[in-house]
């Protein structure tokens, strides 16, 4: 396993479940069927914040200084990316004659299961599987909302957005630079894709069951 390898087997295993995360429909379980620009950047805005918050946690408890470093500047990089969806949503409210809420600027309340797994994790090996997971499933999404301002011919957002996803992308690379690092033996390399791949099915049983309750299948990838 290297890091270019890492993500790929990933991608592999949990391809069913990564396709239809990206999906079309994955904007309609976010927003909760709320698809104007508005409920699709406050649901980027959250998605962004509720990341910065993991990272920041995983940097304070991290025992390995490198590894604290990375999560550290991840940190960072994903608040850098909620203030310009914020940006975004206030000049969206603007438009409306309305502010941007302290509950959009830090967001609070019970996060999602991905991301409770996800601040579950206190192994620097299984942190950095949890982070190529997370990524990729990120990487889904945000295509979703690149294509949504796509559609609403606003290409400045879509590419605003295709931005934070280029971001995101490199996250995966820096989990498997991560894992070359500190996976010693065999055995560490299985326990960071047992995680890895758990992370992503987190993701995608979540996306299944708020679609089922809503009364739509999440199998059809459109």
């Amino acid at each position: 396993m290297d890091a270019d390898s890492f993500p790929d087997a990933v991608k592999a295993a949990k391809a069913t479940e990564l396709d239809r995360l990206g999906s079309q429909q994955s904007l309609v379980a976010l927003t909760d069927a709320d698809l104007d620009a508005e409920a699709v950047l406050r649901a980027a805005a959250h998605s962004e914040w509720t990341a910065r918050e993991t990272f920041v946690e995983w940097a304070e408890t991290e025992s390995d200084d490198g590894a604290r470093e990375t999560f550290a500047d991840l940190a960072d990089r994903e608040a850098s990316h909620h203030e310009r969806v914020v940006s975004e949503l206030a000049d969206e409210n603007d438009a409306d004659g309305q502010d941007v809420s302290a509950s959009d600027r830090a967001p609070e309340g019970p996060i999602d299961p991905m991301h409770e797994r996800l601040r579950d994790i206190d192994d620097t090996v299984e942190r950095a599987a949890g982070l190529v997971g997370r990524s990729l499933v990120a990487d889904r999404t945000l295509l979703q909302v690149v294509n949504f301002f796509v559609n609403e011919a606003d290409e400045r957002r879509a590419d605003l957005f295709r931005e934070l996803r280029e971001d995101t992308r490199k996250s995966a690379s820096t989990g498997a630079e991560l894992l070359d690092h500190h996976c010693e033996n065999e055995t560490d390399r299985e326990r960071a894709r047992a995680v890895a791949e758990s992370v992503v099915q987190v993701a995608y049983d979540d996306y299944a069951e708020t679609l089922d309750g809503m009364g739509l299948d999440p199998k059809p990838v459109c």
